[in-house]
């Protein structure tokens, strides 16, 4: 069974994530989506929470679940019996440090692929952080996340 994780802190998901997750999951046979601890990071939402957002918006995909996980991400994916990492390219600008940490990873261990894949181009700006900032201020984020997160956010700032 192919298998691969796709990590990040989806702080909150975003359409960009949901349209990388769709063309993993037609390429694996199952895919786990790794929402980081990271409190470094300074989340908004605790990954319990973040979980939740995603949760519904992965029903259509079968072969996907989404857990937490916190420590080095290669040891992860060999504890799941992952054969690979996928990692989204929104820009040249994300490539130096994706590209980095694919190599530190393959160093760490060497049998774990990583594998890049580039949302369509009406993703390729959006960030959580950019949809952080706009929600935090009032602003329309319908067009980069899902209803629910979107409500999140509303919730998020309000308090």
């Amino acid at each position: 069974m192919r298998h691969c994780i796709y990590p990040g802190t989806f702080d909150p998901v975003t359409y960009g994530h949901l349209d990388v997750l769709r063309r993993a999951a037609k390429l694996f046979d199952r895919v786990t989506i790794a929402v980081a601890h990271n409190p470094g990071k300074g989340p908004l939402f605790q990954p319990e929470q973040r979980i939740e957002m995603i949760g519904p918006n992965i029903t259509e995909m079968p072969n996907v679940d989404v857990t937490t996980f916190s420590g080095l991400l290669v040891d992860f994916a060999v504890e799941q019996k992952a054969t690979a990492i996928i990692r989204g390219l929104r820009a040249l600008s994300d490539f130096e440090f994706e590209f980095n940490m694919a190599l530190m990873n393959r160093h760490l261990k060497a049998e774990i692929e990583t594998i890049f894949v580039m949302p369509a181009e009406a993703f390729s700006y959006t960030s959580s952080h950019l949809v952080k900032q706009v929600a935090k201020y009032g602003g329309d984020v319908t067009k980069f996340v899902p209803a629910n997160v979107a409500a999140a956010l509303a919730e998020a700032y309000r308090t």
